[in-house]
């Protein structure tokens, strides 16, 4: 069903039209917004004193003939319950009790919550986390398989066909160190006689950098290697994958833990293909060579002093980079994945190399922005609390694993402080989910493209903007239910509103599919979470002021609760969170 929001902006463009025939303005010019204070009604329409300069009328007078035309008979619809202009011609809008209590039993009587899936059905592509291998996930990396995972949520619940994909760094240089250094430290390793795991793997990485660095013989040693590894060698594709698993084994346990499904498609995927991407690059005459490498320079893209940028797509020793790879992920992900959208979520500090890649990708004919959607949705640092890169107390990079086994410890830790009535094994399942909901929450909380400080003691709190704060909301909405003992299915009453704490509560969970389609076009998560905590207080006002069992409203009330929790879950779900029954 259409949402609120698209009926009222339907009325006030018909009134316009009404009033000022002789006035030509497209329908998604009428901008209605959520009022922010409940004494201006429900949605406020704040367009007058546009239309006003437009039409050479007061504002005042433009606002009057609207009202008046919403008024009249033809174009009074029930769901207006009154209006009232103020100031110079801001129109308040409430809306009708009955209204918001149909909308309601159309939510909770849909398995979808009355949200309606797009058609014809639409594939995105998202690309997230992308850890490069033989080294540690770091807390860079939470952002982006966080953001990633919950935009992935977002468009599955909505009816696309999502693809969720791993872009990691997986070819290159770095593996021919290594192969090299542990066939010369490590032999047991690659012949696969010996086990390691990951933290072996990142230290015999760091001491092959430093040899690769001081030693000739070592370097061309190591070059040999990779072009073994290119050339399809055997026993050098056997020692690559030996790696990679190790690697892999060690991202899974961290995936498991976050609870996020995503399909490994690295840089070795697209390998088979660069060749053929610079000789097309070639044939379409985009290539420009620059001290032996091959580059696209692309105007709008400079340096400081006015020079074009080079997007090097082939290095003077015949090597490829990073904007090879990615210009054949673009073409392949459209033409043989035929996607409707791409979407790539990396820190904010690629965002120039994207552009240039997308713009790229348009000269080569490989991208119709026209046809496909493309975005980069770029996230700030983590900070640590002096306000700078979260890092250890000894200086080094945060590993993603210590972060979140340390969070499920500071979980159980404040359970066990508020003497909760568990057994050990609640306790512990308990503390992992509440641990896991915390960083989640306190990350998508946070405007992605802004910095936020790190505290364990801040994102765990069971008061303010925090995801124990929303779990501690949705297991009283079940206590209620539990207490009252009353099948929702079974009640045949009408949900009725009539106190002004329902009222208000309804407006806000009449607004959750305004919210989601808010989502799909600024992919900011934290509109979802500011939604949820306002949620969770208009629920605390309603339980403060409204009795439900024993009340001669205790089924209506009820089928409140009902919807309220059913936004909530579905809410958690899209953030990537899981419910608490309870706490």
């Amino acid at each position: 069903m259409l949402t609120t929001l698209q009926e009222l902006s339907q009325q006030f463009y018909a009134a316009i039209k009404a009033a000022f025939p002789e006035f030509d303005f497209a329908p998604h010019t009428v901008e209605i917004t959520p009022s922010t204070q409940d004494k201006f009604g429900h949605y406020q329409f704040n367009g007058a004193m546009k239309l006003a300069g437009l039409l050479k009328k007061k504002p005042r007078e433009v606002a009057e003939a609207i009202v008046a035309q919403l008024n009249s008979g033809s174009l009074k619809h029930g769901l207006i319950d009154k209006l009232d202009i103020a100031g110079p011609g801001f129109i308040n809008i409430w809306l009708k009790p009955d209204y918001l209590a149909q909308r309601l039993q159309t939510m909770l009587s849909s398995p979808h919550l009355a949200i309606a899936e797009v058609k014809p059905k639409q594939k995105i592509i998202i690309d997230f986390s992308s850890p490069n291998t033989a080294k540690e996930m770091h807390v860079g990396h939470l952002r982006s398989t966080i953001i990633g995972d919950c935009l992935s949520h977002l468009f599955e619940f909505l009816g696309y066909d999502v693809l969720r994909l791993n872009h990691i760094g997986d070819w290159g240089t770095a593996f021919g160190m290594l192969i090299a250094y542990l066939k010369e430290n490590a032999p047991a390793v690659l012949a696969g006689t010996e086990k390691t795991d990951l933290t072996h793997l990142v230290n015999w990485y760091r001491e092959s950098k430093k040899q690769f660095d001081a030693d000739s013989d070592f370097k061309k040693r190591s070059q040999l290697e990779v072009v073994a590894i290119q050339s399809g060698n055997p026993a050098s594709i056997q020692a690559w994958e030996i790696i990679c698993d190790i690697s892999r084994k060690a991202y899974q346990e961290i995936y498991d833990l976050l609870d996020v499904e995503i399909i490994e498609r690295g840089e070795s995927f697209y390998n088979p293909l660069l060749a053929d991407i610079v000789a097309d690059l070639e044939k379409k005459k985009l290539i420009t060579l620059s001290d032996g490498a091959k580059c696209i320079f692309i105007e709008g893209f400079a340096n400081r002093e006015g020079d074009l940028l080079p997007l090097i797509v082939q290095k003077s020793d015949g090597g490829y980079n990073y904007a090879t790879t990615d210009l054949a992920a673009i073409r392949h992900r459209i033409q043989d994945e035929k996607a409707d959208r791409l979407i790539y979520i990396t820190d904010a500090g690629q965002a120039t190399h994207f552009a240039m890649i997308f713009k790229a990708a348009e000269l080569a004919g490989y991208l119709d922005s026209s046809k496909v959607v493309v975005n980069h949705v770029p996230f700030g640092l983590v900070l640590g609390a002096d306000g700078k890169k979260f890092k250890t107390r000894s200086g080094d990079t945060e590993r993603l694993i210590d972060l979140l086994t340390t969070a499920i410890t500071e979980a159980k830790r404040i359970l066990m402080e508020r003497e909760v009535d568990m057994g050990e094994q609640q306790l512990t399942e308990t503390a992992e989910v509440l641990g896991i909901n915390a960083i989640k929450y306190a990350d998508l909380s946070s405007n992605r493209t802004s910095d936020y400080v790190f505290s364990y003691d801040r994102m765990l709190r069971f008061e303010g903007n925090t995801a124990a704060f929303l779990m501690y909301s949705y297991v009283r909405i079940n206590g209620i239910k539990r207490k009252v003992g009353v099948d929702i299915a079974s009640i045949k009453e009408a949900l009725e509103l009539k106190h002004p704490s329902e009222i208000a509560l309804a407006i806000h969970l009449d607004q959750f599919a305004m919210t989601l389609d808010q989502m799909t076009k600024d992919l900011s998560p934290h509109r979802l979470t500011e939604y949820l905590y306002n949620l969770a207080e208009r629920f605390n006002a309603f339980f403060r002021d409204c009795r439900v069992e024993g009340d001669p409203a205790q089924n209506s009330r009820l089928l409140l609760c009902e919807t309220a929790a059913q936004v909530m879950r579905q809410g958690f779900y899209i953030l990537g969170l899981k419910p608490l029954e309870r706490m």
